[in-house]
Formats: structure tokens, C-alpha cells, sequence
């Protein structure tokens, strides 16, 4: 049986939205393709080997709690750089991938220096992004939904995950979102966003299989397909 290691990064502290649902559900999909899954729940002062994990999750906090966070994930810039041009996983969703970027400059105008992986920059407005969203993606065929509570915005970043098809970008009027790069995600995307989208899941866990070398079995829908189907008859979206 193929063993593969997911890290939940400060599970405590940024989970904010009850994201831990995302690494359930992925849990249950590598199981269901017959891995042995470990998961391991770090937070700050544990020792973070970036070469140990085959996938990394990390979800929403407080702002409180991601600058705590910042404090403690810093030290390991380089080996998350180095870990994500090896392949590893990695799934960052809500304001998570602020710390991702050069730095954050706060709205009182003090800047504050971040990990420095992506050659973006953030910015924090006085007003809110708040509402439901929905992307297109160009690896499958079925649209991205998911909710959004931001009060940053990201400038120049050109390698987006997402289309909009309807709802905010990396900053209002943008036509694009998300951070993109080899097997790593980034999403300002709530939900959880893999609970919501099981089409983009299989997706991610065919990837998986082809990364770890073990063949890829196609997945019996559940509920989880129908409640994505019928979320999007209630907002008029077509699905395809």
C-alpha cells in the first residue's frame, strides 16, 4: 500500500472557517484510491521538515493569527521554495497566501516582510471582499465555486489559477485569482473549497496518484456531486 504524509499547518490557528473539512475530505479520496494516509497536525515551535510531507494545507485565521504565524513559518522560506519546485503539494486557501508573497503592507502603511516565495505583494484596504465566487479553471471542465472574506488585495502576480466568471479577482475588476506554480495552489477561495468542489478534488488527487506512481481509480459520486450541482442551479450558473 503506497504511504503518503499530509501536513496541516497551524491547524490551531488558521482555521477560521472550519477548513479542516478540506484535508477530511481529501483524506477520505486517498484512502477510497487505496493509499495509507498519515496526517500530522504542526503548529508553531513544532519542527516543520519540508522535505518529510508529501502535502502541505494551510487555511484561514484571524489577522492576529496570521501574523503569529508569519512569525514562526519564516524561518522555513527556503525550504518551502525548495519544496515546491521538488512537486510537493500544496494547498493555501483565504488570506493564508498573504504571508506567501514580498510583504504585506498594512493599512496604516507600516510594510511587513513575508515569506518572499512568489513575486507578488499584498495590501490591505479599508473595505471588505465579501460574497460568493465563481471561477473557471482550465484543467477540468466544471466551474470553481467558493465564498470570499478579504480585505487584501495582491498585486502583481501573472500566473493565476483562476478565470473569474463571476465575482473578485486578486483585486476588484480583476479577471484573474489564485497563485499557480508546479503542484502549488493558493486561493483566496473559502468553503471549504474541495468540500464544495468535488470535480476539482478528483482532479488534484488524480495528480497525486501520477506523482506518487499508482494507478488512478475513477471515483463513485456522492453527495458531495449533487450538492454541487444543485448550489448551482440556485444561482443560475451554468455548469459547464
Amino acid at each position: 500500500m503506497k504511504k503518503i504524509k499530509i501536513a496541516h499547518l497551524y491547524y490551531d490557528l488558521m482555521n477560521l472557517y472550519g477548513e479542516n473539512g478540506n484535508v477530511r475530505y481529501l483524506v477520505d479520496k486517498l484512502e477510497k484510491q487505496g493509499f495509507d494516509v498519515t496526517l500530522y497536525f504542526l503548529t508553531v515551535d513544532d519542527k516543520i521538515d519540508f522535505n518529510e510531507y508529501d502535502f502541505y494545507y494551510m487555511g484561514t485565521g484571524s489577522e492576529d493569527n496570521k501574523k503569529i504565524v508569519l512569525q514562526d513559518i519564516i524561518k522555513y522560506k527556503d525550504d518551502i521554495r525548495e519544496a515546491i519546485d521538488k512537486g510537493k503539494f500544496f494547498l493555501i486557501t483565504g488570506n493564508s497566501i498573504d504571508l506567501f508573497g514580498k510583504h504585506i503592507e498594512e493599512l496604516n502603511g507600516e510594510i511587513i516582510e513575508t515569506l518572499n516565495v512568489f513575486d507578488y505583494s499584498v495590501k490591505e484596504e479599508d473595505f471588505r471582499i465579501v460574497g460568493e465566487q465563481f471561477y473557471r479553471v482550465p484543467f477540468i471542465d466544471y466551474k470553481v465555486i467558493g465564498f470570499q472574506n478579504r480585505n487584501s488585495v495582491i498585486n502583481g502576480y501573472e500566473k493565476p489559477l483562476f478565470d473569474i466568471v463571476k465575482g473578485t479577482g486578486y483585486k476588484p475588476n480583476d479577471k484573474k485569482e489564485g497563485i499557480l506554480k508546479k503542484h502549488f495552489w493558493g486561493t483566496y477561495l473559502l468553503g471549504p473549497i474541495l468540500v464544495r468542489n468535488p470535480y476539482l478534488t478528483d482532479y488534484l488527487v488524480e495528480e497525486i496518484c501520477k506523482y506518487l506512481d499508482i494507478p488512478y481509480k475513477e471515483m463513485a459520486n456522492d453527495v458531495s456531486y449533487r450538492a454541487y450541482h444543485e448550489y448551482l442551479k440556485n444561482f443560475d450558473i451554468d455548469e459547464i
